[in-house]
C-alpha cells in the first residue's frame, strides 16, 4: 500500500474516532435533558471530551493540510480531503454545541419542578439519530444514507417552531422572574439542538459531494 494511502486511511479513522467522541459528548449532554439518567455527572463527561476533540481538530487540520501540500492530490482524492476539513469542522462545532447544552440544562436543573417540553425529547431523538446516520454514511461512502439525513431536517426545525411556540406561551401564562429564566435557557438549548442537526446536514451535503462529486448545498430534499 502507498503511503499516500496509508495516510488517507488514517485521516478517515481519525475523523470516526472524534466523532465518536463527540457523540458520546451529545448523548451525555442530552441525557439529563430528556431523564434517561439523572443522577450522572454529565457536564463533567462532556467538558472532558470537549478537550479530546478541540485537540483532534487541530491534528485532522494539520493531517489534511500536509496531505494537499506534498501530493497535491485531484479528483476523489481530493475531495474526500476537503470534505475531511469541513466535516472536521462541523464536528468540532457539534462539540461546542453539546457544552452549550450541558451548561444550560446544569442551569434548569437547579430548578426541582423542572419538566422538559413537550416535543424535546422527540427532537433530541431525531438529531441523535441524524448525527448517527451521517457518520456511518462517511465511514461506508454511502450517499444514499447521507441523503435521508438532509430529508430529516425540515421535521427538525418543525419540532423547533412547535418547542418555542410552547416556550412562549409558558412566558405569557408565567410571569414570574424564574419561569422566564427558565423559558430562555429552554430557547437556547432547543436551538443549540437544532443546530446539531444542521451540522449532520452540512457532513451529509459533504459526503454527497465526496462521492459524486456533486453539490446538494442550498437545494430542497424531500
Amino acid at each position: 500500500m502507498r503511503y499516500f494511502d496509508i495516510e488517507m486511511n488514517d485521516l478517515q479513522n481519525r475523523l470516526i474516532d472524534m466523532a465518536a467522541l463527540v457523540q458520546e459528548m451529545i448523548r451525555a449532554a442530552t441525557q439529563e435533558l430528556v431523564r434517561e439518567e439523572s443522577k450522572k455527572q454529565f457536564d463533567t463527561v462532556v467538558f472532558h471530551l470537549e478537550k479530546e476533540v478541540n485537540v483532534q481538530e487541530i491534528v485532522i487540520d494539520e493531517k489534511c493540510l500536509k496531505l494537499i501540500a506534498l501530493n497535491q492530490p485531484v479528483g476523489i482524492d481530493l475531495r474526500f480531503i476537503t470534505s475531511a476539513m469541513r466535516i472536521n469542522s462541523d464536528l468540532e462545532r457539534m462539540g461546542d454545541e453539546a457544552v452549550n447544552i450541558s451548561k444550560m440544562t446544569s442551569c434548569l436543573l437547579k430548578y426541582p419542578e423542572f419538566i422538559p417540553p413537550i416535543g424535546i425529547s422527540k427532537m433530541v431523538e431525531i438529531v441523535q439519530g441524524m448525527v448517527m446516520d451521517c457518520i456511518k454514511a462517511f465511514n461506508t461512502n454511502d450517499a444514499e444514507l447521507a441523503l435521508s439525513v438532509l430529508a430529516k431536517d425540515s421535521e427538525v426545525d418543525d419540532l423547533r417552531d412547535g418547542i418555542l411556540d410552547n416556550i412562549k406561551n409558558l412566558m405569557i401564562e408565567f410571569s414570574d422572574i424564574n419561569a422566564i429564566r427558565k423559558a430562555v435557557d429552554l430557547i437556547f438549548i432547543t436551538k443549540s439542538i437544532e443546530r446539531l442537526g444542521d451540522h449532520a446536514t452540512n457532513i451529509s451535503e459533504d459526503i454527497v459531494f465526496m462521492v459524486h462529486g456533486k453539490d446538494v448545498r442550498h437545494i430542497g430534499i424531500g
